[in-house]
């Protein structure tokens, strides 16, 4: 039997992986216990370091403040719609809740040539008291979600945005959280947004998902390098949109109108806030399958292509250092001591969200955070390929 070029390369190429794993496997075998072991504190320690940094962080974002009495700031809320008529009336049942004056804000739906009913079922169901506007999208500057907002903005006429999306639940208390923060000078707000649970594995999958999301962007915003701001709750200045040229430069995809919108107003120096009260918290539902599930997440990655270089930096380092700890397992035949990165990576995680999900209102098991940390990983690799390959649609 004769060998390709092709296949003779290959062939080359696996021996000399085997070459250096003996290789690496003698060297620890000669040095004996004591190598071993400094290299496994060593990066042991690299990954604990990091990982209580982020939660430290984090935390600090959760310090109990005094109440501020209002300065009641005007706020036009934005919202683009493309066939949500199933998801508008628990929209306009929220919206109608909110409390804050009625004369201080105004309503923007955008009804991105929807095919169903979403305008008529919003201007029906809405509050009448409410100074509200559903502007029908004709011809748009940008694609997609952008060119909608985009109109909305412009059709806006308060100093204080706020964005988010058709099948969200925001709280009573959301316009008064802002009205705080933005009291402190902020050009770009960033909030939080849970999903609703329910009990199939895709709801969860998602849930994790999203807790392990914001706990990442939240403690790296808090060091410095803010990337992800989800557009189901975030706010910013009108004078800092005009200052970035709105969505002008965030066109490299489809999607990213949060992430490349911030990215731009880091770019400028703007003052980046953090609003993480829970009474300024804007819930929505999970996804219903898995193939939903990796639609989103494709379109979230591949966004994630065009984040600063700091950012992929941080996220990346974060990330790889995780998988190693994850997959250590299989590098037990040079040493069997390179389980213990994984249990210590298993503990690190069970520590993390057991501490942290309360306040983004989850409730995970110790079974549940375990199974899905481990799905949540593996997906990140997933996602990286189908973003690769998966063409971003706005609805």
């Amino acid at each position: 039997m004769t060998l390709s070029k092709n296949n003779f390369i290959r062939l080359s190429e696996t021996r000399i992986i085997f070459s250096y794993l003996n290789i690496y496997k003698l060297h620890f075998l000669q040095k004996g216990f004591p190598a071993v072991l400094i290299y496994l504190t060593v990066i042991s320690a690299v990954f604990l370091i990091t990982a209580f940094y982020l939660f430290t962080a984090f935390r600090s974002l959760f310090v109990s403040r005094q109440n501020i009495k209002r300065t009641e700031s005007k706020f036009s809320i934005v919202i683009a719609a493309k066939n949500e008529s199933r998801n508008i009336p628990a929209l306009t049942e929220a919206l109608n809740k909110i409390d804050y004056p009625k004369s201080l804000y105004e309503i923007i739906l955008i009804d991105d040539n929807s095919e169903d009913d979403t305008k008529n079922i919003f201007d029906s169901l809405i509050d009448k008291t409410i100074d509200y506007n559903i502007i029908r999208s004709g011809d748009k500057k940008y694609e997609g979600k952008k060119g909608a907002l985009s109109i909305g903005i412009e059709n806006s006429k308060y100093p204080f945005i706020l964005i988010t999306d058709a099948d969200c639940i925001p709280s009573p208390g959301w316009l008064n959280c802002y009205d705080v923060k933005f009291r402190e000078r902020y050009d770009f707000i960033m909030g939080i947004a849970p999903f609703t649970p329910n009990k199939n594995f895709t709801s969860r999958l998602s849930c994790f998902e999203n807790l392990r999301s914001i706990f990442l962007s939240f403690s790296l915003a808090k060091a410095g390098v803010p990337y992800n701001a989800a557009a189901r709750n975030a706010g910013f200045t009108r004078a800092a949109f005009n200052a970035v040229k709105g969505y002008a430069n965030t066109t490299e995809t489809l999607s990213g109108d949060d992430d490349l919108l911030l990215r731009e107003m880091v770019k400028r120096k703007l003052k980046i806030g953090l609003m993480t009260d829970e009474k300024g918290f804007v819930f929505s539902g999970t996804e219903n399958s898995l193939a939903d599930f990796f639609r989103q997440r494709g379109r979230h990655t591949t966004t994630s292509f065009f984040y600063s270089r700091k950012a992929q930096l941080s996220l990346g380092y974060w990330h790889i250092i995780n998988l190693f700890f994850l997959f250590s397992p299989t590098l037990m035949f040079l040493d069997w001591r390179f389980i213990s990165l994984f249990i210590i990576k298993t503990l690190t995680d069970v520590f993390i969200v057991s501490s942290v999900q309360k306040k983004l209102k989850y409730n995970f098991n110790l079974i549940q955070i375990i199974y899905l940390q481990i799905s949540y990983e593996l997906l990140l690799i997933v996602s990286m390929f189908n973003a690769k390959f998966t063409k971003v649609k706005w609805k």
